[in-house]
């Protein structure tokens, strides 16, 4: 029998997703996340893949917090209250002025570098574990930056996220008693040219790929729904208007659109997804991207879950890797909770389903 997990009473369900959403530092507020799923009654499993926790540390996290309420939630190493204090205010001001800008050798701050840089301020030897502490101290994280084309209007793309909501509505409005869902689709290239990704190996291991590189493609097109994580997907070997057309036909059939159904589905704005040769179904409601806002699509979520299994592989054909495509869709029809989690933007216009 699995172990049932009990809370204790200390904060209700929207205490803790209040708490969750305030929270600033990283590791207490994916415990809360934790928490407030287990609240709202999700199984360990479930939590477990969307955290990356492991279910004895999600049991431990659960006991300290019926012990010790929300304090029990607190990362230990937060203990100590900062660095060893070796900058003045003076140094620390002219520090945080400094990391505005790239180091001198014109790379990437780091650990090392900043405790370069205390050296030569102080005109003693620094560890570069001080380093990193400063960098800490200074509530900053090392994050890789999330792409956004410099093109990219933000107010337009600010104005499009109300104008989708808007759009919920007037679908509404316009057909009464009948279910309106908003979707998201997009198309992904893939093929006999290697994908490559991180691996954990043992210490001292270098892991190696074995590949050869060739330029055939197919292409996967690709549906979620992130109010629910339910997703859709077509392997075909191009992309042009003829077969989206069969794509968008076959989706309002499967999802049997209507009168009594309406899907709107956010798209880019692709020659075939614009073409007037498009045939668009009844029932469905065609929503366009601003231009050069790939960040607003949540569909482009899933591409690293299709990656998994295929990535530092060599295919023979590409029916073999349309083959192992297939059965990683097939996977993905049941981790609905996972997609959810990932591609359920917070701005996502929000219906029941």
């Amino acid at each position: 029998m699995p172990r049932v997990l009990k809370l204790q009473p200390h904060k209700s369900i929207e205490e803790l997703k209040q708490l969750y959403r305030e929270t600033k530092d990283p590791i207490e507020r994916t415990r809360l996340q934790i928490l407030w799923l287990l609240a709202k009654g999700y199984k360990v499993g479930e939590v477990s893949e969307v955290t990356g926790y492991r279910r004895g540390s999600i049991y431990r996290i659960v006991e300290r917090y019926n012990q010790l309420g929300t304090d029990g939630l607190k990362d230990r190493r937060h203990q100590h209250h900062g660095p060893e204090t070796l900058l003045s205010e003076i140094d620390q001001a002219l520090l945080w002025q400094a990391l505005q800008e790239p180091p001198i050798d014109g790379g990437l701050w780091n650990g090392p570098k900043v405790a370069e840089w205390m050296s030569d301020r102080l005109e003693r030897r620094i560890h570069p574990q001080r380093g990193w502490e400063y960098l800490r101290s200074f509530e900053m994280r090392l994050k890789v930056p999330r792409p956004a084309h410099e093109k990219g209007d933000t107010t337009e793309q600010e104005q499009w996220k109300k104008k989708l909501k808007q759009k919920v509505q007037e679908v509404g409005q316009k057909y009464p008693g009948a279910t309106v869902e908003v979707w998201a689709m997009d198309e992904h290239r893939l093929g006999l040219k290697p994908i490559y990704r991180r691996v954990w190996v043992q210490l001292g291991e270098q892991p190696i790929a074995n590949v050869n590189w060739r330029y055939q493609w197919l292409w996967l097109y690709g549906f979620v729904n992130p109010n629910n994580g339910e997703t859709y997907y077509w392997i075909l070997p191009k992309v042009n208007v003829e077969l989206f057309n069969r794509v968008l036909e076959d989706f309002a059939r499967e999802f049997q659109l209507g009168e009594d159904k309406h899907i709107i589905l956010t798209i880019d704005r692709a020659g075939w997804h614009t073409s007037s040769e498009l045939k668009i179904p009844l029932g469905l409601h065609l929503e366009y991207l601003p231009p050069y806002s790939p960040e607003l699509q949540p569909a482009e979520r899933l591409w690293p879950l299709i990656n998994e299994p295929i990535a530092n592989r060599s295919f023979t054909s590409l029916e073999e890797l349309e083959e192992i495509l297939f059965e990683r869709c097939q996977v993905l029809f049941t981790q609905q909770f996972v997609i959810k989690a990932i591609t359920q933007y917070h701005w996502w216009p929000k219906i029941q389903v």
